[in-house]
């Protein structure tokens, strides 16, 4: 029997590739634990406070009113009101007949909406008939300072979880060479386009007020009717 053939498990693998496999599982192992033991708590919170904007959301499209959350940042709390006219109301559904509490070992580290940002006191978030929700932006931490933060997009309203910080979007911005085209329009006239030869603003010879142009019928001039 030679050495190589020692070293080798009937299955055809030699103990060197064996004790590999197992030194690259025990590394899996290690990063996966620590992951699961944050799921079992900020990990759910995250999940039920999205399951929760979710539920918002269809509470204002079937009621076709809008939906107010309120958010305590510093109690860690929500709840909702239905706004029927001048009035909010508490929703019939008896799951949120009271506030919300986050666990003892969760609170918000944050909450954005719009460009306002705010690390304690309260925050508004609303939800609108058309099914849109306002952009907003909730971090949530345990005591180990974990976070999982909640993206509401500001245009789908779809409603994304991460288990990192989310930078707020930027605020969008035009290119000076492109705000011209956005600009309204009079009819029959394009924007800064004059005759060539001629600066804007300034009449052709022949055209100036209650004088016409060479060919053209008295009483009629070129610029709008009067």
């Amino acid at each position: 029997m030679t050495v190589k053939t020692m070293w080798r498990s009937p299955a055809g693998f030699t103990m060197l590739e064996i004790m590999l496999v197992l030194f690259l599982v025990v590394g899996m192992l290690s990063m996966v634990i620590p992951r699961i033991s944050i799921g079992e708590g900020l990990g759910s919170s995250a999940r039920k406070w999205v399951g929760a904007l979710k539920s918002f959301q269809e509470l204002a499209m079937m009621t076709q009113k809008t939906v107010r959350l309120y958010v305590d940042i510093d109690r860690g709390m929500y709840w909702p009101m239905v706004i029927d006219g001048k009035e909010e109301k508490i929703p019939l559904d008896p799951t949120w007949a009271v506030p919300i509490a986050l666990p003892e070992t969760i609170r918000f580290a944050d909450v954005q909406v719009g460009v306002t940002r705010r690390e304690a006191g309260r925050m508004d978030i609303f939800f609108y008939p058309n099914g849109r929700i306002d952009q907003a932006t909730v971090h949530l931490m345990d005591v180990q300072n974990n976070i999982m933060g909640v993206f509401v997009e500001p245009v789908t309203s779809l409603i994304r979880l991460t288990d990192y910080r989310i930078d707020p979007p930027r605020p969008m911005t035009i290119p000076d060479r492109l705000r011209p085209l956005l600009q309204p329009i009079t009819p029959g006239l394009r924007p800064g386009f004059s005759a060539p030869g001629l600066r804007p603003g300034v009449p052709a010879a022949g055209m100036q007020q209650g004088v016409p142009a060479a060919g053209m019928q008295p009483g009629f001039s070129s610029g709008p009717p009067k």
